[in-house]
Parts: C-alpha cells; sequence; structure tokens
C-alpha cells in the first residue's frame, strides 16, 4: 500500500491529522446498493450502460451486483463482467459458498463477500453466532482467493459491533487472504469526529492492507464520514451516483470527489466533467428524481436569482460559487424572478445586444416580480401529489399482490 502523505487544507495550512493515500481508487455501489433503492430496478443493459459511464468517466471499481439474487441479475453480472472495461467490475457474495461459486461463474475479477457482525444482525436476522460468522467467513474468502479472485471482505453493521469480535474477526480473514478490508456504517450512525476515533482505532489494532469504508447517510453525514476516511487512509471510499440508496441512501459520488478534489486538493482519477452526464443518467434510469437543491448536480446548485447573487457573480463568480459550473459539466444560470434586481436584467438584454434607459429597467423589472409573484402553483402542486405517491408506496400495489396471490393459489388455511 502506497504511503500517506500530509495535505494542506483549502486555506493552505498542513493539517498532521490527516493521512491521505497518495493514490485513490473510487468504488461505486450504485448498480447493486444504488439498486436496493425502494422502487428502484435496473435491466441487465441498463446496468451496463451505466457501467460503460462510470467506467468511462474513471470509477476504479464498479459493483455489479449480486449473482445469487436471481437469473436475471445473474445474466446482468455476467454483461456487466465481460464488457471490457476499464474499471474493474466487483460482484458482492454472502459468506455462503453457493454465493461465492455464483460470483466465479459470473466472470468478475473482484469479489466483495459480505456478512453481519453486531449483536442485533447476528440475533435477530442471522440468528447465528460469531463462531459461526468467523468460520464462514475464512471458509469464503479461501475459496474466493483459491479461485484467483480480489477480495474484498466486509461485514455489516461494522461500528456497532463488539470492537473485540471485529478484531479477531478482520485480522483472520486478511490472514486468510482477503486483499482489502471494509468498515461498513450501515445504518449511518458515525459522525466525523467518532469515525475518525473508529477508523484510527481499527488500523491499530487489525492493521489492514488496504481499508475501505462504507458510509450510509441516515443522518445526513455520509459524505462527510467518508472524507474523514480518506483522511485516515482509507483507499477505497464507496459511493453511489446522486447518492441513491437503501433509505436515505449512501455517500454521494459527485460530493465525495468534488469534496476531495476542491476542498483536499487530491486527485481521484474521475473525469469531473462527466459528473453531471452521469448524474441525469442514474436520474432517468432509476426514476429517482434529482432535489433541485442536490449538492453540485441538483438543478439549482448552479442557478442564481436574488439581486445581490446576480450582483457578485456577475462582478467574478467566486463571490458566490465555490467552483466553475463547467468543472462537473454543469452550465450557470441567470433565474428571472421574484428576486432579481436591476444588474440581472441588464445582463439579460445584452444576450441580444440590447440596452436600456433606467427608467424602462425599472419597469422591466417590476413587471418581471409582478408576473412571477401572480404565477399559479397548481402544477408544482399536481407533481408533488403524483411524486409523493410514486415513492410513498413503491413496488407492487396491494392489488397487484393479492392478485398474484391468488393465481399463485394461496389459500387462508381456517385455524
Amino acid at each position: 500500500m502506497a504511503e500517506p502523505r500530509l495535505v494542506e487544507d483549502f486555506h493552505g495550512h498542513t493539517a498532521g491529522e490527516r493521512r491521505i493515500p497518495l493514490s485513490l481508487t473510487i468504488w461505486d455501489e450504485t448498480l447493486r446498493d444504488g439498486e436496493q433503492m425502494p422502487g428502484v430496478h435496473f435491466s441487465p443493459e441498463e446496468k451496463l450502460l451505466i457501467a460503460e459511464k462510470l467506467s468511462e468517466a474513471g470509477v476504479g471499481v464498479i459493483n455489479a451486483g449480486i449473482p445469487v439474487v436471481s437469473d436475471e441479475e445473474a445474466r446482468a453480472v455476467r454483461l456487466v463482467a465481460s464488457a471490457g472495461l476499464k474499471a474493474k467490475v466487483l460482484a458482492a457474495a454472502r459468506t455462503v459458498p453457493a454465493d461465492v461459486d455464483a460470483v466465479i461463474r459470473s466472470g468478475a475479477t473482484h469479489i466483495a463477500i459480505f456478512v453481519a457482525a453486531s449483536h442485533v444482525h447476528l440475533k435477530f436476522k442471522l440468528k447465528m453466532t460469531q463462531k459461526e460468522v468467523h468460520a464462514a467467513s475464512i471458509q469464503t474468502v479461501r475459496q474466493a482467493k483459491e479461485a484467483g479472485l480480489h477480495v474484498a471482505f466486509v461485514t455489516e453493521d461494522t461500528v456497532r459491533a463488539p470492537f473485540a469480535f471485529v478484531e479477531r474477526l478482520y485480522k483472520d480473514v486478511q490472514e486468510a487472504g482477503a486483499d482489502r478490508l471494509v468498515v461498513a456504517d450501515t445504518v449511518g450512525i458515525m459522525t466525523p469526529l467518532t469515525f475518525r476515533w473508529y477508523l484510527t482505532e481499527f488500523q491499530r489494532r487489525v492493521h489492514p492492507k488496504d481499508l475501505s469504508v462504507h458510509c450510509h447517510n441516515d443522518f445526513g453525514l455520509a459524505t462527510a464520514n467518508t472524507l474523514t476516511a480518506v483522511e485516515c487512509g482509507a483507499r477505497a471510499p464507496h459511493v453511489c451516483v446522486n447518492g441513491i440508496g437503501e433509505r436515505a441512501g449512501n455517500a454521494a459520488l459527485e460530493e465525495v470527489v468534488m469534496g476531495l478534489e476542491t476542498l483536499y486538493g487530491v486527485r481521484t482519477g474521475i473525469r469531473t466533467d462527466r459528473l453531471h452526464e452521469l448524474s441525469r443518467l442514474v436520474e432517468e434510469i432509476s426514476g429517482v428524481p434529482v432535489a433541485a437543491n442536490k449538492a453540485l448536480v441538483g438543478y439549482n446548485a448552479f442557478s442564481h436569482e436574488a439581486g445581490i447573487h446576480t450582483h457578485g457573480i456577475l462582478a467574478h463568480t467566486l463571490t458566490y460559487e465555490p467552483l466553475q459550473p463547467e468543472v462537473v459539466g454543469r452550465v450557470r444560470q441567470m433565474v428571472l424572478g421574484k428576486h432579481s434586481g436591476k444588474s440581472a436584467i441588464v445582463e439579460k438584454l445584452k444576450e441580444r445586444g440590447i440596452t436600456a434607459p433606467d427608467p424602462m429597467l425599472l419597469e422591466l423589472l417590476r413587471r418581471v416580480k409582478t408576473e412571477t409573484e401572480r404565477r399559479s402553483k397548481a402544477d408544482l402542486r399536481g407533481f408533488l401529489r403524483d411524486y409523493r405517491a410514486l415513492f410513498e408506496r413503491p413496488g407492487l400495489s396491494e392489488d397487484e399482490f393479492w392478485a398474484m396471490v391468488e393465481a399463485v393459489g394461496i389459500r387462508a388455511v381456517k385455524a
């Protein structure tokens, strides 16, 4: 593993506690964890299209899915794995030999073997003891290594598991051949400060050859925690395009990449000008709209309406933008509306080579404000009602499910 280095922060000061690796691998989970977002489904061909764009953008590892899930999922993984992508194609497996066999047959060169670790997961979900989890983990890691796969080992809910068990398990799977160790904040409970302590202690106890992290966004901290992990030496942060994924989603690809590139001055290998294109592609295929105020790729991320803001932007873009929109494949937009000022009107008229005296400019500005204030919000409210209905009950409707029950022939049995 490359030795970590000290880096300078945004203000040019060296931060001694930051031990950022010399090389990073962006590990994208859009096709696996992203697809596990309720109501989202990617066909094999759609997975391939997204994977091609991820690879072209410079993503290093793409998790194509869990081939044992279904025949269609297995076909999807095979399709991505055989596409000749520059990115490494990974498939995931439980600590079950049949799962590992499915990954081997898929043609993926990398595998992520995962198992739960916390008391609550072991007792209520897996119904396994720590000893059983340990034995299954060692067995499947060795199985994957013997097949020539690059092996990443992941525990679900790592940070809520007993540290003594985590230490023993990770040490032993690394000894058994695991190439990369992944720490998961499965329900997003870490803060940057607590995650820094945890990862520092994890590395002190386990001495991972290659550390990776998987952060969820339940409290809106996935990106911050992922950046903290990279500061602590994690070399392969997990991300999803647009931050999609289970519940509140995962660390967003665009946020983690641009945080590293812009705020830390760290090269990620990602073609950042492809981020907007990627965002729109995943938005369209997943059917999950990007929030207007979403960082970097949201519709309003580089839009300005308020008079003081447009005046500042016209004087110098850095007044109200931390980076040029072209860096992430965007275009700046000046919006005319209730909060606009005279400078925005002047700039708009310049598009057609028009100038006007102040009285006319002020009258035009008055009309712009009046028109936008009186517009009905009925269309927007209708869209919101439809949107809520779609996501409040994703998946099959009640009628669809019970029709399937009847078609299968399941009948109620009297007690």
